[in-house]
């Protein structure tokens, strides 16, 4: 009875051992197994970085696009009615809060001193405008400018084109249909009729400025909009 004991004992043993390699078989596979997952979450994880690094960076230029803002550019005129008129239609229809405001004025020229360009008093205007502007639209960038020339037209549309200017916006007087017709033939005939009053130039500036140009005047003292003239179109009704 001892031998067959002894076998059965020997059978036990061997078979717990024979056991015993194949259960530590299975953890390497797994860990093999773990390891290549990890290799590969582990190159998503840098292909995902590199795609983010990408999308900042065209982010990044794309939001420094939106803030580049025009030049727009009001007649000041000696601050006259029109001109203020001009300047709160762009202030609240045409100016964006990137955008640079150019206050210009033209003076005549001064011969070799020049003593008229540097006249205080002629730049008090525009810093009555300014006060407007900073009043209204506090965030919008305003500058001043003078041109010199003795006649206003042509000045004004060799400073907006000098100073690349995306906007032109003038104040225009209210005249009769045969007086502008006039002025406009006048314009045409000669090439440079905008020396005189502020409707004259103000047509010359919207016949011949190289960027968009626009002459506003209101439509009443009492309110009712605006009218605005373009190079296509003359007095459109603007109800705001």
């Amino acid at each position: 009875m001892a031998r067959p004991l002894r076998s059965f004992c020997l059978h036990r043993i061997r078979s717990g051992g024979g056991g015993a390699a194949p259960t530590a078989a299975p953890p390497s596979i797994c860990g093999a197994k773990e390891a290549g997952s990890s290799d590969g979450c582990g190159e998503s994880k840098s292909l995902k970085g590199e795609e983010d690094e990408e999308a900042k960076k065209k982010g990044g230029s794309e939001a420094v696009a939106v803030v580049v803002g025009r030049k727009v550019m009001v007649a000041a005129d000696g601050g006259s009615e029109e001109a203020r008129t001009a300047l709160h239609w762009a202030l609240s229809h045409a100016v964006r809060p990137c955008d640079t405001l150019v206050l210009l004025d033209v003076v005549r020229g001064a011969g070799g001193n020049g003593k008229n360009r540097r006249d205080p008093r002629g730049c008090q205007h525009l810093e009555a405008m300014r006060s407007i502007c900073q009043a209204k639209r506090p965030e919008v960038r305003v500058e001043l400018s003078l041109a010199e020339g003795k006649d206003r037209g042509p000045a004004i549309v060799e400073a907006a084109r000098k100073q690349g200017v995306s906007l032109l916006v003038v104040g225009q007087k209210k005249r009769s249909v045969t007086w502008r017709l006039l002025s406009m033939w006048m314009a045409g005939v000669k090439g440079a009729a905008g020396g005189g009053g502020g409707a004259c130039a103000a047509d010359y500036c919207v016949q011949h400025a190289a960027c968009m140009a626009l002459a506003v005047r209101r439509k009443s003292r009492r309110g009712g909009g605006y009218l605005i003239t373009t190079r296509r179109q003359r007095d459109f009704w603007l109800l705001a």
